[in-house]
């Protein structure tokens, strides 16, 4: 096994979900450590169990993302303990959608800006200070097909993921130059236990599974993607 992330610390939000789970993994697969804030402490155990010869490099705190102070505390600790901090992979989210704008309520708006947008302003404005002071960094954040593909019924959630890719892109021209990198992802439907459950009719064959996702991202946390900076890659595949 490649072992890119050998000495390195990753930390990835919502990584005990059906996305961020496969990303945790495959970082402690190739040597990282990695800390995650996780919202649901059984969700982090069964993560544990699935990292299996390589949990005693995983570490987590139950927190909630969106709330600035909380991960500032977080990240600051992780900071403390390791003295560095290489990768930051944001893999939390919410869906909404099948409402029509004016017969929408305000409170669903709101929670998709707090998941999709909040979570990842709230985890750069952490993060960042210590890799610049570092010299060096990687950004991942998720966003979705919908930040471009914005289809009826949809209207809090694709404003709300491409708000997340403008704020990435901001962020990306904001540290160019610096030796921290930043890019966005957009997936379709994910082939996901939630998502298969929330669609049962549809061909799961079609959908990316989590585990190629991860490659893509941490193909984008490494040194081999020195130079792609400010990118929003989709990965929905051609089917």
């Amino acid at each position: 096994m490649d072992q890119r992330f050998s000495g390195k610390l990753a930390l990835v939000s919502g990584g005990t979900g059906g996305l961020g789970r496969a990303v945790t993994v495959a970082f402690l697969a190739e040597g990282a450590r990695v800390a995650v804030p996780y919202f649901d402490q059984k969700e982090f155990d069964d993560l544990k169990a699935a990292a299996s010869e390589h949990a005693a490099r995983l570490e987590g705190q139950s927190i909630d993302v969106t709330d600035e102070a909380a991960v500032r505390m977080f990240a600051d600790g992780v900071l403390a303990k390791h003295g560095r901090l290489d990768v930051l992979v944001n893999t939390v989210g919410g869906y909404a959608g099948g409402l029509k704008l004016w017969e929408m309520d305000a409170k669903v708006f709101d929670r998709m800006l707090q998941l999709n947008l909040r979570s990842g302003f709230a985890l750069s404005r952490a993060a960042v200070p210590a890799m610049l002071k570092q010299g060096h960094g990687a950004i991942v954040n998720v966003a979705a097909k919908a930040a471009v593909d914005h289809a009826a019924g949809a209207s809090a959630y694709a404003s709300s993921k491409a708000a997340a890719v403008a704020l990435m892109d901001s962020l990306a021209a904001d540290l160019k130059g610096t030796g921290v990198r930043v890019n966005s992802i957009l997936p379709s439907i994910i082939d996901t236990k939630a998502n298969r459950e929330a669609m049962p009719d549809a061909d799961f064959s079609k959908w990316p599974k989590p585990e190629e996702i991860a490659r893509v991202i941490l193909f984008l946390c490494s040194d081999e993607a020195a130079v792609v900076h400010g990118a929003a890659l989709p990965v929905y595949g051609n089917s």
